[in-house]
């Protein structure tokens, strides 16, 4: 029994290795990013932590449980902006070249529901997402819900600002988008355990950008 389960765990891990190999050789594995490349401001995290990683914990915990920013606007503008910050690194940054690449196929899968969600234009550029959520939410913190609100205007978000930020105080559960925030915490736990030389230190494809 334990060398059957051994073998099915080698079949998995196989499995996930050679599908950026069987992509790619479909043609579907593009070298950027469908939206751009993207990174994240400076205030992403507090001190001298990890943005990337922060976004992956960050990113899994609120959009498992949205009621815990229900009301705090700021808050999922982040949580949001982090997402889709997320679905340019995790696939195509090479400090995740040793993960399941089933992560980052997830990321951008479930992409269009938090697009859908919170009125996100489909073909915004992700870096213009980051900037915008991130901006508003700094506007937020200072009690300036009419700048928030210019901050989020089309063409990348399609609502409008107060729309927007209504939204964002009742961000609904999207089943989808947590799933694949989850899978990235575990595939980044996973890599943890096994003392992976990749994704342990700072910096990355995009992570840690200047203030916008």
């Amino acid at each position: 029994m334990a060398q059957e389960r051994r073998r099915a765990g080698l079949a998995r891990h196989a499995a996930w290795l050679c599908l950026p190999l069987l992509a790619a050789c479909a043609g579907l594995a593009p070298q950027q990013p469908p939206l751009g490349w993207a990174s994240l401001p400076n205030d992403a995290v507090v001190g001298a932590g990890d943005p990337v990683r922060a976004a992956v914990i960050n990113t899994a915990y609120v959009f498992s449980n949205p009621g815990s920013v229900a009301g705090r606007p700021a808050d999922a503008a982040r949580a949001v902006a982090n997402y889709a910050f997320l679905t340019s690194e995790i696939p195509f940054g090479p400090r995740w070249v040793g993960w399941n690449p089933v992560a980052g196929v997830q990321l951008q899968s479930a992409y269009p529901e938090v697009q859908a969600a919170f009125g996100i234009a489909p073909t915004a550029p992700t870096q213009q997402v980051v900037n915008g959520l991130y901006a508003a939410s700094r506007a937020l913190q200072a009690g300036d819900a009419a700048a928030a609100e210019r901050l989020l205007a089309p063409p990348v978000f399609t609502a409008g600002g107060a729309a927007t930020l209504q939204r964002l105080a009742a961000m609904p559960m999207l089943p989808n988008a947590a799933a694949a925030a989850v899978l990235a915490q575990q595939e980044m736990d996973r890599n943890d355990r096994l003392g992976s030389p990749r994704g342990g230190g700072a910096g990355g494809g995009g992570g840690g950008g200047g203030r916008f």
